[in-house]
Order: structure tokens, then sequence, then C-alpha cells
């Protein structure tokens, strides 16, 4: 499984439940319309964490890269709603920042192919 991280802020005025109301809406039709299997949307609680780890944290969970990479071309052809979707997220966003992790050990790491 390939995790695609999102870490974000609300851009000033934004309001929480509708912009969590527009990300469901736009994972929803990527898991309908894309490779995209499973999401998970979570925030800072009690504003604990380091300064640099932003208030929102979204997970979206892929079968392999090939997954990943289908759903980054339905979201850049900007064709049908996802256009729509897409910008009722990122249009109240700021601060963004993306990383991607993988279950470990995963089918491409063999057992046993350590080096010690």
């Amino acid at each position: 499984m390939d995790i695609y991280h999102i870490w974000c802020d609300l851009k000033p005025g934004q309001r929480d439940l509708e912009f969590v109301s527009h990300l469901k809406h736009y994972l929803d039709h990527l898991k309908a319309e894309a490779s995209l299997q499973q999401y998970r949307i979570t925030r800072k609680k009690l504003g604990l964490g380091p300064a640099e780890m932003l208030e929102f944290h979204i997970w979206l969970e892929f079968d392999n890269l090939a997954d990943l990479d289908a759903a980054f071309n339905h979201v850049a052809s900007r064709e049908g709603a996802v256009e729509g979707l897409h910008h009722a997220v990122n249009g109240r966003v700021n601060n963004i920042k993306f990383a991607l992790y993988r279950d470990f050990p995963d089918d491409v790491r063999q057992a046993g192919a350590e080096l010690f």
C-alpha cells in the first residue's frame, strides 16, 4: 500500500466543517472514478504538535504507484466534476506539504535481503 500524505492549514476565514464536507465529496469522487482505495482526514487535537506540523493531515491510500499516478492523471484532466471538486478543496487551503510513504516491508522488499 502506498500512502500519500497531505498536510495543510485553512486559509483565513474558511470554515472547518465546510472544508471537510468539500474534501469528502472530492475524495469520494476519487474512490468512485479513480483508484483511491481509502482515505482518512485528521486534525491536530488541542493544538498539540510541533509548529511545523500543519492543522489538517489527510491520508490517501493506493494499492501501488500506478494507481496513484492514475488518480493524478484523472485530476489533471480537469474534465467533468473533478475540476470543480478539486477547486472547492484547493481554494480553501494554504501551507500545503506532501509526502509519500509505503507499508514496510512490502512486496518489493523481500525478506532475507538484508545486508547484515
